[in-house]
């Protein structure tokens, strides 16, 4: 599918066909191109745009480069972000001129959210390269949301981690691994907007370069100077943010090993409580022919005496150790 932009009173405007309003096209998005869609962009812009398997290359020659005049970027980008398994895919941007094409295999958000305002609103964006600033812009604010709501959720996880507990055992074992599939799945989502950041910052370095040399407006100069920034502050955010996954997952690890040694420990009492008795019947338990006490009329009182006086004996050495 293509959608074409023109410009129209300094907002942007869906066009039906882009080969019937060619010249004033400032934008065609690609969303999962077909072979003749591929074929008439590459008409319309004069250059060829990079397939899917060229896209997903993770070597920075092939997601920024120069070819015929034309500035080529890639980026992953997240998409289904409102769920905990986000959608990572390559975005490629290709600026040719006053022209933007963008080709992707998802729907991003901010693919959605940028044409609706740009319609309603006046941005300023009529070129190619405005255009490509504002959408940027989008994709990193919708970035910083994702980031600040996972925060949310895990300083909630931190709670449910460090909080007083009065539930039985067996309830606390079940919400610790609630808690490991939470921040499993957190950790998930930071990595990859991290991922994701990490590529948005190659590309505002060579957006700076690509600036620079077509000698863009000092306005756009400034802008991708900014961008860059706060990518670099969000990908500062996002290694914070998984180094504090990482230690709620020690801190999980480590009360689960408290709730284990406590179990450990009782069973460890029982034993040497019941470890006395167990020898004195185990002795009056044999089945040697001459055993004294076998004929002895207070032969069992005298058993179960010293059975429960060694029983008591050792609850009052475990006691006293307390």
């Amino acid at each position: 599918m293509i959608k074409a932009f023109v410009v129209d009173n300094d907002r942007l405007r869906l066009v039906d066909d882009l080969v019937a309003n060619g010249d004033k096209v400032v934008w065609a998005d690609l969303f999962n191109p077909t072979k003749d869609e591929e074929t008439a962009i590459e008409s319309w812009l004069g250059v060829a745009i990079p397939t899917r398997e060229e896209m997903e290359e993770i070597e920075i020659s092939s997601r920024l480069y120069i070819e015929d005049g034309a500035y080529f970027m890639t980026a992953t980008l997240p998409a289904q972000t409102e769920a905990d398994d986000p959608l990572m895919s390559p975005v490629t941007f290709a600026l040719a001129g006053s022209r933007l094409v963008t080709v992707r295999y998802h729907e991003p958000k901010a693919f959605k959210t940028f044409p609706l305002r740009a319609e309603k609103v006046a941005t300023g964006c009529t070129s190619g390269d405005t255009i490509l600033i504002g959408l940027l812009e989008a994709i990193v604010d919708r970035l910083a949301d994702i980031l600040e709501r996972a925060g949310l959720d895990v300083e909630a996880i931190s709670r449910d981690i460090f909080e007083a507990r009065s539930t039985k055992v067996s309830k606390r074992n079940r919400d610790f691994q609630e808690l490991l599939k939470a921040i499993g799945r957190k950790e998930d989502i930071a990595s990859s907007i991290r991922d994701s950041l990490i590529s948005l910052q190659r590309l505002a370095g060579f957006l700076a370069h690509v600036a620079t040399q077509t000698k863009m407006s000092k306005d756009i100069r400034a802008r991708v100077k900014t961008l860059s920034r706060d990518v670099l502050s969000l990908a500062d955010h996002a290694t914070f943010l998984s180094q504090k996954i990482s230690f709620l997952l020690d801190a999980t690890l480590g009360m689960i090993s408290i709730e284990q040694n406590a179990i450990i420990k009782i069973f460890s009492v029982a034993a040497v409580i019941f470890l006395p008795p167990t020898l004195v019947a185990s002795i009056y338990g044999m089945n040697f022919n001459v055993i004294p006490e076998l004929k002895w009329e207070f032969g069992y009182p005298f058993a179960i005496a010293m059975m429960a006086g060694s029983d008591g004996g050792a609850a009052l050495r475990l006691a006293h150790q307390k």
